[in-house]
């Protein structure tokens, strides 16, 4: 009993550095931006040296973590679960959360936006000064989209991070080790080791995340200041109310409907994963913090966990399609353009199937928002309005997004009798 206590205290020890680390370095961005002068030493020496370099060093070294964790956690989970009926049953089960979360998040964005008309009335002026460059991206086709889930060269997909090639190629991996059995047995102890090793790793990384953290918000922050908030106040607060709706409305009610848990608990339990993906503003970064987290604090055993959330940070971009919804009303307003009931069915469709594959890192979803604007017609030049405040919405959307992984994990966990409620308990 009392080396639990001692785990927990270390545990609660590291998150809540965290969390005063991000506390600390919003003020300290602020701070920086308001009261120093702009010189050398402040822009050049300290924003884009220090805190540029140690934070963008921290997201390397958990990038680095991601690729042979997910390949070697979903080898080792699809290893252990071993009857392929039962994967298979857990795949569908996944998939489908995670698309009908999505269209769910697009429908409450919609609705956010046409209640709070964050474009009316809007001021062109004040906020042109923020329109910059923007990247498009064309629309793939359904076939394109499915045909680009399966590697046509595996290690290729392991160089470039491609998350959805490498999740199906570690899934053969595991259930044919599964297959074979104890013919290729050190093969299997291999991935078992490895997998060790990773999260080892992973520890050792996590232990400077305070520092990467502060420096991180610090830099934003420093960078942003209030005043380009003001003139899209009511678009961010749209942004920032879905944000809360889809996470503790529909999340939260789904969780308490399908594994009878207490959410309030759960999202206490979950919540320095959800300060550390607004930090970092990235789904991929945060995946071995998720998995830990789900097995030591929920009781989710990491044979599912180790694939639905490596899964949900490459396809479940429920906060990015509340971002699109939202925007798609605000561009309208904005441009005087009316959408019609068929509009909207599209960017449901549209933003849905843009959230596949799309890349976990961050403010990818400004790249897949000219998407949805291309499918209705919209002004693709109404994103660079927006893009001198999405890092802010960016790192909101990012905290969401991982946790409808989670609570999509804890469900599916619940039904494949793969959860401990004693752990969640005790927590």
């Amino acid at each position: 009993m009392g080396n639990t206590e001692k785990k927990a205290k270390k545990k609660i020890g590291l998150t809540t550095k965290i969390f005063i680390a991000l506390i600390f370095g919003a003020i300290f961005g602020m701070v920086l931006h308001y009261a120093v002068p702009s010189g050398h030493i402040k822009d050049d020496i300290l924003i884009e040296g220090v805190l540029y370099i140690v934070g963008q060093g921290f997201i390397r070294l958990m990038k680095m973590l991601v690729v042979p964790l997910v390949f070697c956690s979903i080898v080792c989970g699809s290893m252990s679960i071993g009857d392929t009926k039962k994967l298979g049953t857990v795949g569908v089960r996944t998939l489908a959360f995670y698309l009908t979360t999505t269209a769910l998040a697009i429908c409450v964005a919609l609705a956010m936006g046409n209640l709070l008309n964050p474009g009316v009335g809007l001021d062109m002026s004040a906020i042109s000064a923020n329109a910059a460059e923007v990247q498009t991206m064309e629309a793939t086709s359904m076939a394109s989209t499915i045909l680009n889930i399966i590697p046509d060269n595996p290690i290729g997909a392991l160089a470039n991070g491609n998350m959805l090639q490498i999740i199906v190629f570690a899934l053969i991996v595991g259930v044919i080790l599964a297959k074979l059995g104890e013919k290729t047995e050190t093969v299997a102890n291999f991935f078992s080791q490895f997998n060790d090793i990773m999260m080892e790793m992973t520890m050792m990384v996590m232990s400077l995340a305070p520092i990467g953290v502060f420096c991180l918000i610090s830099r934003t922050f420093a960078g942003i200041g209030f005043s380009a908030f003001l003139p899209l106040a009511k678009y961010m607060i749209g942004v920032l109310l879905a944000l809360c709706v889809q996470c503790f409305v529909v999340y939260l009610g789904l969780l308490k409907i399908f594994s009878g848990l207490n959410p309030f608990k759960f999202i206490k339990n979950f919540f320095p994963v959800m300060a550390f993906a607004f930090s970092t503003a990235t789904s991929n970064a945060t995946i071995p913090l998720s998995i830990d987290t789900l097995a030591a604090k929920m009781g989710v055993s990491k044979k599912i966990s180790s694939f639905t959330v490596p899964l949900g940070a490459t396809i479940n971009m429920d906060g990015t399609a509340i971002m699109q919804g939202v925007a798609v009303v605000f561009a309208a307003q904005a441009f005087g353009i009316t959408l019609t009931p068929a509009d909207y069915v599209t960017v449901i469709g549209t933003a849905t199937l843009a959230s596949i594959g799309t890349a976990g890192v961050p403010s990818v979803g400004l790249v897949t928002l000219t998407m949805v604007f291309n499918s209705i017609g919209l002004p693709v030049e109404a994103i660079g309005l927006i893009m001198g405040i999405d890092r802010i919405l960016d790192m909101a959307r990012t905290a969401v997004n991982i946790t409808g992984d989670a609570v999509c994990t804890t469900i599916v966990a619940h039904q494949n009798n793969a959860l401990d409620r004693e752990v969640f308990k005790n927590s």
